[in-house]
């Protein structure tokens, strides 16, 4: 595999730990030893969002996750996402080509659904693309929305240095984990705009990688009922597009039981 295309994978390895499943654990569960100071940032990020009243009220999310690489799309799946019952379906086509359709409760009982191209998949095979496809929703969500995530259950924030980059002085917040997720030795470090309490960049170093970090922009933000998300992580050569980004309000009947 395309190393690129493997690190970018790897890149869902945190974010179970701080994601959370469906609804979102409750917000401000954070570890007590955080840094009072990155706590008081990740509440200034989540006022300059929307607010945290806003985001808990939010229904459902539809958004496109792309990899990009020298202007060329690799890798694109659409997603939709039942906030509040828990549900996500996402869609796309594999490597070689096949279509897929992937449903399933993140933290629910609710029976898990797939298709590859059009056909119905049953067995050992349906549930691990259950798994595949809770592992793609973990991943490109944490991608769209990490910024609404940083007082999760199982951080620890804490600060690293201010820190200029291209003329911009950041004030940069670290996320660790406490025995949460699948590596729980990943680290990112988010750097908050302090003069617009919006994330612009993050670097990250997952477990067993060898430093430096590796680092991303978090750019095109848009707004959307009064929540705002981005739409671009860059670095050269390469991006991570979340767009396409639609906020629901009702679901249409059959979207997470039928392809």
């Amino acid at each position: 595999m395309n190393r690129t295309l493997r690190t970018l994978r790897l890149a869902l390895v945190a974010a179970l730990a701080v994601t959370g499943l469906a609804r979102l654990l409750p917000a401000r569960a954070e570890m007590p030893d955080s840094d009072p100071k990155a706590v008081a940032i990740a509440d200034r990020v989540m006022k300059k969002l929307g607010g945290k009243d806003n985001w808990d009220k939010l229904p459902g999310l539809r958004w496109t996750w792309e990899v990009s690489i020298n202007d060329t799309i690799r890798s694109s799946r659409h997603h939709s996402w039942d906030k509040m019952h828990g549900w996500q379906r996402v869609e796309g086509k594999t490597r070689t080509g096949d279509s897929y359709v992937y449903i399933t409760q993140l933290d629910g009982p609710g029976p898990p659904h797939a298709w590859v191209n059009g056909n119905e998949i049953q067995g050992d095979s349906l549930q691990k693309l259950a798994s595949r496809s809770r592992s793609l929703w973990i991943n490109d969500s944490y991608w769209f929305l990490m910024p609404y995530k940083l007082r999760d259950p199982g951080v620890h924030l804490g600060m690293a240095p201010d820190t200029t980059v291209e003329g911009v002085k950041y004030q940069r917040v670290t996320l660790s984990f406490e025995k949460v997720g699948d590596t729980p030795g990943d680290r990112y470090w988010v750097y908050v705009n302090p003069k617009t309490d919006r994330v612009e960049r993050w670097e990250h170093l997952l477990q067993g990688a060898t430093p430096p970090p590796v680092m991303w922009t978090w750019e095109g933000w848009e707004e959307h009922d009064g929540l705002w998300f981005p739409t671009a992580h860059r670095q050269p050569g390469r991006a991570i597009l979340t767009g396409h980004v639609e906020t629901v309000s009702a679901f249409p009947p059959g979207t997470f039981d039928r392809p």
